[in-house]
């Protein structure tokens, strides 16, 4: 009888027409192999989240933004700036007016935040204080911040671009202000590459280089880029590229990756799926972070139901949820309650969306602040050229043996559709070992007749390791299955 490997590691892929893909990849995400392997691609579990302090319990005390300066993690929470000790405690820095997510960026000796529209704050010396320069406002209210040689650049929503003063964000000067002019789209927000200023609109990109005129020193390139960026707060800079939800005129929105001279689509049909869906509210809102780990460089765009994630070393998208205890012995699934993550140091550090916690990312930790995480992944659908076959035996090959004092005899469920991922088979359990147990084998028998075509969906909440390494099915009735 012969065995042949289902792909499990295909990530995210949940098509609008559900018979040609229903593969879910939550909080999982694909690893390939880059030496001599078991198996070359594998599905290893996202870290938990393991608290360090709070600003306060509240939902009026979530993060607003957050960045590294002088080494250390600076975190706008509520209506407040924080910075993490060394001892893992916040220390209150002064008042952010406000509720919106900020855009911050420093020069190395200051911190600027910036509210949307609002006011613009230095952070010095241990000081936070106001911008109170004129000047500031004078081409309009600024609303994103990038520094660039020397210089603090906002955006304005009259559609133009200022400048700072040479390295500091207290001085502006009302005359040192440029525009994008290729076409007129708006400004939306500014991002750097490679030393080279863009300025984005709603539909375009416009390259502007540093070339140090008397006047002012930003001279436009000449590159013109026919995408714009349609949620300024999903601009990520990250292993040396830019990585934004933009669109073209009369296009949908995407994820562009923006790494040499042109940008390239990286979202599926299935992500840009998830992006029409969203109100521009909601689309202009969406926000996102980034961070390095263990060769995957990983961006997080958060929508209001899901987080979805790229991984830029693999090509393949996973979504982040959590599981939220709203009441009533009430749990529910919503999208990830990170809000930023910020590298110093070898850690990654997290703020939160629902409250003002901070924490780390923690590969030792199996919840997320006590609670347990939802992790589940369907593969792509199983046929044998859409004649009936039946599978006697199913084995999905996991790190087994991962019991623990929390979780002593952890699960895995198995469910089966037969119509593409529109209903499901009652959950089948399998043990994944105990604490030693590692030959532990997770196979399901006597899985029925199939008429068409097969998708297997498996489900654990055990606060334990999590590594899927290959599903194999025995089939009969069956000569050329894909």
């Amino acid at each position: 009888m012969p065995v042949t490997p289902l792909p499990i590691t295909g990530g995210f892929y949940e098509s609008s027409v559900l018979p040609l893909s229903a593969q879910t990849c939550v909080n999982a995400y694909p690893h390939i192999a880059q030496g001599g392997a078991l198996v070359q691609e594998a599905l290893f579990d996202t870290p938990g989240l393991t608290q360090l302090d709070t600003s306060g319990a509240s939902v009026a005390e979530k993060n607003r933004g957050a960045r590294t300066f002088e080494g250390r993690p600076y975190f706008v929470n509520g209506n407040g700036l924080y910075c993490l000790t060394d001892s893992n405690t916040l220390s209150s820095l002064g008042t952010i007016e406000g509720s919106k997510r900020v855009s911050l960026s420093d020069n190395g000796t200051q911190l600027m935040i910036l509210v949307p529209g609002g006011n613009g704050y230095i952070f010095e010396d241990g000081s936070l204080s106001q911008i109170t320069d004129s000047d500031f406002t004078a081409n309009g209210k600024p609303q994103y911040v990038v520094f660039i040689d020397g210089y603090f650049c906002c955006v304005t929503d009259e559609g133009k671009f200022i400048i700072s003063a040479l390295n500091n964000g207290n001085e502006w000067n009302a005359l040192d202000f440029g525009s994008a002019e290729s076409n007129p789209d708006g400004v939306v927000v500014p991002y750097v590459l490679r030393n080279q200023l863009y300025i984005a609109g709603e539909r375009t990109i416009e390259g502007f280089t540093n070339t140090g005129g008397a006047e002012f020193p930003f001279t436009r390139s000449g590159l013109f880029i026919d995408k714009g960026v349609v949620a300024p707060l999903s601009v990520q800079n990250t292993n040396s590229a830019v990585i934004f939800i933009g669109a073209g005129e009369r296009e949908a929105p995407s994820v562009w990756l923006h790494s040499g001279n042109y940008p390239e689509k990286v979202s599926t049909d299935a992500v840009d799926r998830l992006l029409k869906q969203l109100t521009s509210e909601e689309l202009s809102a969406a926000h996102a972070w980034s961070y390095g780990a263990e060769g995957h460089f990983f961006v997080g765009f958060v929508l209001p139901e899901t987080t979805i994630v790229y991984d830029l070393s693999t090509g393949r998208w996973h979504e982040r949820k959590s599981r939220v205890d709203v009441g009533g012995s009430v749990i529910e699934l919503q999208t990830y309650r990170v809000s930023s993550l910020i590298q110093t140091d070898g850690q990654v550090y997290v703020a939160d969306l629902l409250d003002g916690r901070v924490g780390i990312l923690d590969d030792t930790a199996y919840d997320e602040y006590g609670e347990r995480i939802f992790r589940q992944f369907a593969t792509q659908p199983f046929q044998n050229n859409m004649q009936p076959f039946t599978v006697p035996r199913l084995e999905l090959t996991i790190e087994s043996g991962v019991g623990n004092a929390d979780e002593e005899e952890p699960m895995i469920r198995m469910e089966i559709s037969r119509d593409g991922g529109k209903t499901w088979s009652n959950e089948r359990p399998r043990k994944m070992g105990r604490v030693g147990e590692y030959n532990r084998r997770a196979v399901w028998r006597r899985n029925g007749r199939t008429e068409r075509f097969d998708v297997y969906r498996f489900t654990t909440t055990a606060p334990v390791k999590f590594a899927a390494l290959q599903l194999t099915a025995q089939i009969e009735g069956m000569a050329n299955a894909a």
